[in-house]
């Protein structure tokens, strides 16, 4: 038996489409929030930044030892310097001193060439520590900025989730008023066909936007008012009122 329903209940489907299709404006606007795309970029740009710093980082500590090392060789000289130089004022030998005196020469040598490398390792660790101060600054600029644009989101998703919240509240209430069967039937056109109910208006269905063929009017025009009918273009149910065009 073909279902029957009020001409009243069917016009409740109609606003029941458009709640649904508001709810699925609101859902789809709200996966794709602007702010998603920059948040995504800035996200991007943050992972590069981490690599950068731990390149940076890297750098800096091979520098650090480096320095490390040469400091330490220069102490080393240093100490072998006061050594033979303590050694040199309380020899007699002639013999000793000039080869304390050909030691020295060389190890003041020693300590001007490892002065000069330690001189040009320290210019490099202050370059490279200069860069990670440039780095973290850039790191906690990006961070603020991401920040303000998670805070812009989570604010216009809050008023979507509230719009939602409150057209979810109306759909229950308009569902509220629909028979069990005509709603079911509305549930599962929707489900399938995208569109659970249609306005025929001027002989156009507003769910397809196409004008219905004169056969098809015809078949419309000889259904009583509590018929439900399918519309042949779009498969929803086909709502009529004094706009269709009968």
């Amino acid at each position: 038996m073909a279902l029957k329903a009020s001409p009243n209940d069917q016009a409740h489907l109609l606003e029941l489409q458009a709640l649904d299709t508001r709810i699925q404006q609101l859902d789809h606007r709200a996966k794709k929030l602007p702010q998603l795309a920059v948040i995504a970029g800035l996200e991007s740009e943050s992972t590069a930044l981490r690599v950068e710093t731990l390149s940076a980082t890297g750098a800096l500590e091979d520098a650090q030892r480096e320095l490390g090392r040469i400091e330490s060789d220069v102490s080393v000289v240093e100490a072998r310097i006061k050594r033979d130089t303590e050694r040199l004022q309380a020899s007699s030998s002639v013999k000793d001193v000039a080869g304390l005196e050909s030691e020295l020469a060389g190890l003041t040598r020693r300590q001007l060439e490892l002065e000069e490398i330690e001189l040009g390792v320290m210019e490099r660790v202050d370059a490279l520590e200069a860069a990670m101060r440039e780095l973290r600054a850039r790191h906690d600029a990006l961070q603020a900025t991401i920040a303000g644009v998670v805070a812009e989101k989570e604010e216009s998703l809050g008023t979507l989730t509230s719009e939602r919240t409150h057209a979810a509240a109306n759909r229950s209430t308009i569902a509220g008023k629909v028979p069990e069967e005509l709603l079911a039937l509305y549930e599962r056109q929707r489900a399938r066909y995208g569109q659970g109910a249609s306005l025929l208006r001027g002989g156009v269905s507003e769910a397809s936007g196409l004008k219905l063929n004169e056969f098809d009017m015809a078949a419309i025009r000889a259904a009583a008012p509590d018929d439900v009918l399918i519309c042949p273009e779009s498969s929803a149910i086909l709502v009529r009122t004094g706009e269709s065009g009968l």
